[in-house]
Order: structure tokens, then sequence, then C-alpha cells
């Protein structure tokens, strides 16, 4: 059983907060706000079905975990709120992007069954440790020179998923097996598919280009491949308008593949979140947190 502390952190996004946070990259700017957007829905839909199963659980232990792994991520989905309420204050927009987001959670909570949603849950859930690994192994580059609140947040946030890392699994496997875990899979990926196409022409529909300075569907997983056709065949681009550079280039091909080896290993039947590296960068969040310094100024709280 893993052991989590629910973490109640207070972020202060008055003042407004830039669409472009990171000014050194627009698109990793937007792909964070855009898991600020699936984050307010996600969360609200794990609260929902974990309590559902909470009653239906047999093993105590488990039952511990699911109510610290739930109140864990009604925290997250607080706090991003709160970034949400910034950039929907500044781009009013934004809100209707929110309300469809939000629909397509509760559309497919109405829809599917229990099972269903904790093994959509534990899927995603897996995919977490190896990509924010990724990012928190980088976060000189991806974090430190943007805003600081919203860097902070996704600090906090992606150290408590890399804490979390088996608690959806565990939950899962009090209904299922591997093999219904599987089979929903490519369900998750479209239904995120659709999150994304709704948040990306959210984003170009109500933030205008000079605040977003890249076209919106760079979040789109073809974004890759047509940037890549583009900058061979340029008429290909079809009025996109990609940046030449990915935000994750200036890291290791070799680091970049072995996170994607490890986001589909962690689907396979029999997968093991606790053997999965984790980014040393979590470990010295946890630190700070537990000798009582600040954490939400992440980086001018360490410089004092």
């Amino acid at each position: 059983m893993s052991i989590l502390q629910v973490r109640r952190i207070s972020f202060d996004f008055s003042g407004g907060v830039p669409f472009i946070w990171n000014p050194a990259s627009a698109e990793f700017s937007l792909t964070m706000n855009a898991i600020s957007f699936i984050a307010i829905a996600f969360e609200k839909y794990i609260v929902a079905a974990t309590k559902e199963a909470m009653p239906k659980i047999t093993d105590a232990g488990v039952a511990a975990e699911a109510d610290s792994f739930l109140r864990q991520e009604a925290q997250h989905a607080a706090a991003h709120r709160q970034h949400i309420r910034a950039l929907t204050t500044a781009w009013p927009g934004l809100q209707e992007t929110v309300d469809e987001v939000l629909a397509l959670y509760d559309e497919l909570l109405a829809a599917k069954p229990l099972r269903y949603h904790l093994a959509y849950i534990a899927d995603l859930e897996a995919a977490f440790t190896p990509t924010f690994k990724l990012f928190l192994d980088h976060e000189d580059r991806l974090f430190r020179p943007g805003d600081e609140r919203v860097a902070s947040l996704m600090l906090w946030h992606f150290t408590e998923e890399v804490e979390h890392r088996s608690s959806a699994l565990r939950i899962y496997r009090e209904f299922g097996g591997e093999a219904y875990r599987l089979w929903v899979l490519p369900s998750m990926i479209r239904h995120i598919n659709r999150l994304l196409t709704v948040i990306a022409d959210g984003f170009n529909a109500h933030v205008p280009l000079a605040d977003r300075q890249v076209d919106g569907r760079v979040l789109l997983p073809a974004a890759g491949a047509r940037r890549g056709l583009g900058q061979k065949l340029p008429f290909l681009l079809g009025g996109y308008d990609f940046p030449a550079d990915q935000p994750l280039d200036f890291i290791p091909k070799r680091e970049r593949r072995l996170a994607g080896l490890r986001i589909v290993r962690a689907q396979f039947p029999g997968h093991d979140p606790e053997h999965q590296p984790l980014p040393g960068f979590a470990g010295q969040w946890l630190a700070r947190y537990e000798a009582g310094e600040p954490v939400a100024q992440w980086y001018s709280s360490a410089a004092r």
C-alpha cells in the first residue's frame, strides 16, 4: 500500500497570468495550459469513480489508499481551477472550452460502467510516471524560465502523481483483470484525443494568435508527423502555424525514446508502477515540503 499525504498548497494567481507563461517555449506553455483544462475534469471524474468504488473494495489497505488518492486528486483539481480562472478572466471565451471538457467527462461517466472508469483511470495514470519523469528531470529548462506560479503548480502536481503512481492500478485490480484494462486502452486514447481537439480548437477560437503565439493544434498527436512532413514539403502544413522545433527537442533522443517505451510497457499485463524509475526532483520536492519550506514559489523561495 502506498503512503499518501494530502497536501493543501495555496497558489496565488491574482493579477493575471500570461497565456505563454514560459516565454522560452510557447508550445510547452500551451501543453501545460491544456493539462490544467484536463485536470479539473479528469480529477472530478477520478473522485466520482473512486467514491463509487470505495464501498465495494474488500481490501482494507486498498480502501484506505483509495480515500487518500481521491483526496489528493481533489486538491489538484482545486488548484488547477485557480489557474483556469485566471485564464478565463483574461480570455472569457475559454469558459466555453472548460464547459466542453467537463461535459466530455460527464458524458463518459454516465455512459460507461464503473469497471470501465477504473480501467480508464488506471491506463492514463500508468503513463504519468514516465511522462512526468521526463519533465521533472529537465525542470530547469521546462519550468524555471516561466511564470513561477504556473511552474510551481505543475511541479507539485507532477510530484504527487509520481507519489501515487500505483494507486489507480491497485484500485482497478479490485474490480477487473488485465485483459479488460487493455481492451479499454483504445477507447481511452480516443477520448483523450477528443479532449485535446476541443482544447486546441478552443485556444485557437478564444485566444488571439498574438497571445498564444502558435497554433493550438500543436497539442494534437498528429502534429509531430505533420510538422516533420511540412518541413520537407511546406505545402502540406495546410495553414498550420507550427514552430520549427518541438519543446522537448533539447532532451537527448535516448531519454525521449526510453520514456516512450516505458509509457507503452506501463499498459502491459502485470505492470507494477513501483518498479518505475523515478525523477530525482520528486524526492527533492517532498524533502523541501517536509522541512516546512515554501513550495508555491518554488524557485524564488529556494534562492532566499
